[in-house]
């Protein structure tokens, strides 16, 4: 379904904020502190999840005061869609894990299903320990088992969200808060 300007537009403006710009900012500062803390003496390799983790990536990395390696990798669920299917690796980890620790960032960790798909990858491919950070940690009980997130900027309400790398039919990424769509 295309969305005309408009339509776009009213999504945003009658969405509920659930969390400012400010408070996304200082909870990246919470996390970018954890991390360093966590991993100073680590030798990460980061790989942000695209498209969701663009977003927090872009303001975490330099938060992380710490020699790191970044890349990225691309593996879906949704297709467009607001649930998932079989998981779809449009581009894999690159690089050598074996004996290293890896960070997973992304935007939400929501039922777990493509995060857990990407730790299970990384550690069949060597990796020392398999670490995940995401913005958000949704509340709620249908979590893939065994996914859990070892940093995480804040919790929020089971609701449809969108900001800050999370999407609403493929728009609204590029907001630094949060929403939950209205009545959803």
């Amino acid at each position: 379904m295309t969305l005309e300007l408009p339509q776009i537009e009213s999504i945003l403006e009658n969405a509920d904020c659930l969390h400012d710009e400010q408070e996304v900012l200082a909870a990246i500062d919470r996390m970018g502190a954890d991390m360093t803390a966590c991993l100073r003496h680590a030798n990460p390799i980061i790989y942000t999840v695209l498209n969701g983790g663009m977003i927090l990536a872009g303001h975490l990395l330099p938060r992380l005061k710490l020699p790191l390696q970044m890349s990225y990798l691309h593996a879906t669920r949704y297709r467009m869609e607001t649930s998932g299917g079989e998981i779809e690796w449009k581009v894999p980890p690159r690089g050598d894990m074996r004996g290293r620790t890896v960070v997973i960032v992304d935007d939400i960790l929501d039922e777990g299903h493509t995060l857990a798909a990407i730790v299970e990858y990384c550690k069949a491919q060597g990796a020392k320990e398999v670490l995940v950070a995401v913005l958000i940690d949704k509340q709620h009980d249908r979590k893939a088992p065994g996914i859990k997130a070892d940093f995480v900027g804040m919790e929020v309400e089971d609701r449809f969200l969108f900001g800050c790398g999370m999407d609403y039919q493929d728009y609204w990424r590029n907001t630094l808060a949060i929403y939950a769509v209205k009545g959803l």
